[in-house]
């Protein structure tokens, strides 16, 4: 039988990373997140795990521990609006960003949580930024503060690893993170091209009907693949797209938060549902809250797919044993 490793989550969201790691046979033991409907989604995700409405920044490895015992892997992602070039008000100082930036500290309170527990593994996922200019050597004086002398700088695409949309990510962890890549890439009708209209009666979660002004819906239906309603300037001038028709037989773009896509056929917003299917969500997984911030819960999660492809690796190094 195989272990069943113990796993925290901290900044939990509603579950994507953990998801991943259930699916690999990790015991997801505690969520962290300070936002109730979203803790609750976690809750509802992962009814055997404890639940902690917090501030990470009120919390300590002692609280953790009193509660849920020791732990092997402590998993996360802090928010990154302090350090994505997507956020045209981060600080123009990198090291400000970590530092000063009240929510970029939360980057600091994982680190010192991951001392507090000294799992024998930890996954902090983030946006390639957090390691820009002179973050990289920050970060690594910050983890051998807390004990962890030796980290890496995973970058991945979740699309080399099943996941219907464009993603890469920086995973920083106490193991090379290099998981087997995918044979093929999954198109974007091949991840929603089975789910009935929203309109039609089912019983799949998150999947309702999208209501449009008609002025928008007019725009919309003039829309060809790859086309954009909205165009907004990120940091240092790069320019975002919105409201975008995707390509049935290419990958989505990366899905966030604010992330709004139309249908390739139809013209209709892609339902909560449908934008899960393009981050790797199985169809049990739900979410709550009110329907933006069910948006929210699927664009800020780790894609399940690639979550579950990081899983392997950490069993793999669990299984044959880690030096700190």
């Amino acid at each position: 039988m195989r272990q069943r490793y113990r796993v925290v989550d901290l900044f939990c969201g509603a579950g994507g990373f953990s998801r991943g790691f259930a699916e690999e046979g990790f015991e997801i033991v505690l969520g962290v997140d300070n936002m109730r409907p979203v803790a609750e989604a976690f809750r509802l995700n992962f009814p055997h795990a404890k639940v902690l409405v917090e501030d990470v920044k009120l919390l300590h490895g002692e609280d953790i521990e009193s509660l849920v015992g020791e732990v092997d892997v402590v998993i996360g992602g802090p928010p990154c609006e302090p350090f994505t070039s997507a956020n045209p008000k981060r600080r123009e100082d990198p090291l400000e960003r970590l530092y000063t930036d009240p929510v970029g500290r939360l980057v600091l309170d994982f680190i010192r949580i991951v001392g507090d527990l000294r799992p024998k593994i930890f996954v902090m996922e983030n946006v390639p930024a957090l390691a820009e200019g002179p973050l990289k050597e920050a970060l690594r004086k910050e983890f051998a503060r807390v004990g962890y002398d030796n980290i890496y700088f995973n970058l991945l695409l979740a699309e080399d690893y099943g996941t219907p949309s464009h993603r890469l990510r920086l995973f920083i962890s106490n193991i090379k993170l290099r998981p087997k890549r995918s044979r093929r890439r999954v198109v974007v009708i091949e991840a929603i091209g089975d789910l009935p209209p929203p309109t039609s009666i089912h019983d799949i979660p998150n999947h309702e009907y999208v209501p449009l002004s008609p002025r928008k819906e007019r725009r919309i239906r003039r829309l060809r693949w790859g086309e954009a309603l909205i165009r907004y300037m990120g940091a240092e001038g790069k320019v975002y797209y919105n409201y975008v028709r995707l390509h049935p037989y290419r990958l989505a773009p990366t899905v966030m938060g604010s992330s709004r896509f139309i249908h390739p056929f139809e013209d209709r917003m892609l339902t909560v549902r449908e934008q899960a299917r393009l981050m790797g969500f199985p169809d049990h997984h739900v979410f709550y809250g009110g329907r933006d911030l069910q948006y929210d819960e699927v664009g800020e999660a780790v894609p399940v797919p690639l979550a579950r492809a990081i899983a392997k690796e950490v069993r793999r190094f669990l299984e044959k044993g880690v030096e700190r």
